[in-house]
């Protein structure tokens, strides 16, 4: 065991976050390798609150042709988290884990009820919301802890406040936190895309690995977004998933 621990203190920092064995503080932060495996499993694409039915308009685009290629897919991905919704839901998430840490359950529901008023269709509300209660009700099912947020933020719950909630219960610092939350997405996506272009596997791969520094350069801006910059330019999904509301032939719920 001693030897193994100092084979993983030695290894290098990830994103100044350092691995340690069993319940010890992180040489960085808060994290415990106890919130760190919960960070891995609740941040996981195969977390069953449904993420994988869902393309967010990308099954319109590619039937359509706008996405045809496994560069096309990377640089909508890339533009969307620079430009679009899913920076803004960053950007509530982490306002939703420091309304939770500081026991705001009006503030905590306000961000709630904003977030739904931004969805622009009524796919990717229905989406936001249906993600978010069935996160909700496994956070209650896996930490009794939880019931006391959760029946205060009542239904619908958006995904981002949910999410947002978990990070705050765990003690995820926020940067981990954010960056395990669109890392999320873009493998959801990503998987989504690999199915309908089609494309292969190993190329799915590639494009996650392409998506890090605009992973990282959106982490970093939803912590740092003041609440006056809370906007977003998704139109193009916004069109596309209206459109997909009327698509004949469809694998995705948006």
């Amino acid at each position: 065991m001693r030897g193994l621990r100092r084979r993983l203190t030695a290894m290098p920092e990830a994103s100044g976050v350092e691995i340690m064995l069993m319940n010890e503080p992180l040489a960085s932060g808060s994290l415990t390798s106890a919130s760190l495996l919960a960070l891995l499993q609740l941040a996981s694409p195969a977390l069953p609150v449904g993420a994988y039915s869902y393309s967010e308009g990308l099954e319109m685009l590619v039937e359509q042709g706008a996405i045809a290629t496994a560069a096309e897919l990377q640089t909508w991905l890339a533009t969307e988290l620079t430009q679009g919704a899913i920076q803004l839901e960053a950007a509530i998430a982490h306002r939703a884990q420091q309304a939770a840490q500081r026991h705001q359950w009006s503030q905590l529901s306000a961000w709630n009820h904003w977030l739904s008023a931004t969805r622009e269709t009524s796919e990717l509300r229905q989406q936001s919301w249906q993600m978010g209660q069935s996160l909700l009700k496994l956070l209650v099912a896996l930490d009794a802890d939880c019931s006391e947020p959760a029946a205060q933020l009542g239904t619908p719950c958006n995904y981002a406040i949910a999410y947002g909630l978990a990070a705050a219960h765990w003690q995820w610092p926020a940067a981990v936190a954010l960056l395990a939350y669109l890392q999320s997405w873009a493998a959801n996506l990503t998987t989504a895309g690999v199915k309908l272009v089609p494309l292969g596997q190993t190329a799915g791969q590639q494009i996650l690995l392409a998506l890090a520094a605009p992973l990282q350069a959106a982490a970093q801006a939803a912590i740092a977004r003041p609440d006056t910059q809370l906007d977003s330019c998704s139109w193009g999904t916004s069109l596309a998933s209206l459109a997909h509301a009327r698509q004949y032939s469809r694998l995705f719920r948006s």
